[in-house]
């Protein structure tokens, strides 16, 4: 029996498990930073421009949860910091291990 709660930045969906992250462009590395209010904040080593930072980001979170890539979109905030992520084949207790929850 899981007694630790799920973290707020992970959401059970019918469709998937939705992930909020605030991301940090521009970085040396793509990196999981850790808890970021209720958002998990990320480095993504890709610029904003052209849509590069999205697309690192939802390569990195596909890999990291195990799924492929097109498993993975963005629910909100394609031009903004904070972004909603549905990753889909996953569930909410693998993705709370593997990003720290």
């Amino acid at each position: 029996m899981n007694t630790h709660p799920t973290p707020p930045w992970l959401q059970e969906r019918s469709d998937g498990v939705a992930l909020t992250v605030m991301i940090t462009p521009n970085a040396r590395r793509t990196e999981v930073i850790g808890p970021y209010g209720d958002a998990l904040k990320v480095r993504v080593a890709a610029p904003p421009a052209d849509g590069k930072a999205n697309a690192t980001l939802l390569q990195f979170i596909a890999a990291r949860a195990g799924v492929h890539r097109h498993d993975t979109e963005i629910l909100f905030g394609k031009s903004a910091r904070r972004k909603g992520i549905l990753i889909g084949g996953a569930s909410i207790a693998d993705l709370a291990k593997v990003f720290g929850g």
